[in-house]
């Protein structure tokens, strides 16, 4: 996991609002589209910075992508972050 690049993909308000729409299920960019207020072309700009962060699974259903959480990353930035901040220990 590369920490700024997934860092620098949560900071955008229309990133985190794509994620939280993949979180109920994966979804075709066009129809992701539709459930937010950004153009289809932003969709696919936004959709490739949270791909490269992997934060999400692209997967081929005929001549459609259907993009997916990778939960995997938000358990090691969880777990980064309690590693971080978690203990309790005065520094």
């Amino acid at each position: 996991m590369q920490q700024q690049s997934v860092f620098k993909a949560l900071a955008d308000p229309t990133r985190r609002q794509l994620l939280q729409r993949l979180r109920k299920g994966s979804l075709s960019a066009g129809e992701l589209a539709e459930t937010v207020d950004v153009t289809s072309a932003s969709v696919s700009h936004h959709l490739s910075i949270l791909q490269q962060a992997d934060l999400v699974r692209v997967k081929r259903d005929g001549q459609r992508r259907i993009y997916s959480v990778n939960t995997t990353v938000f358990e090691d930035v969880a777990a980064m972050m309690y590693d971080l901040f978690g203990n309790n220990e005065k520094l």
